[in-house]
């Protein structure tokens, strides 16, 4: 029969990964989450001026409205 047991851990201290600066963030994170956020401002901006664009509705018009006229050549 064979045991299969797991090393103990030999260093008490040792937190897991849990040191001094755990849990701190760097300049660079919050530097990267202001691009962020200032990407996501220009993304809606854009979106909301599109979409003031986009018509009420895509139904037909009704049968006795005139329709627009084809911009084709007419000789």
């Amino acid at each position: 029969m064979v045991a299969v047991r797991q090393p103990s851990n030999s260093n008490e201290n040792d937190k897991g990964g849990q040191g001094e600066d755990f849990g701190k963030s760097s300049p660079v994170g919050l530097v990267l989450l202001i691009v962020f956020f200032i990407a996501v401002f220009f993304l809606v901006k854009s979106m909301n001026k599109h979409l003031k664009r986009v018509p009420a509705s895509f139904d037909e018009p009704a049968a006795d409205e005139k329709p627009a006229e084809s911009p084709e050549k007419k000789d």
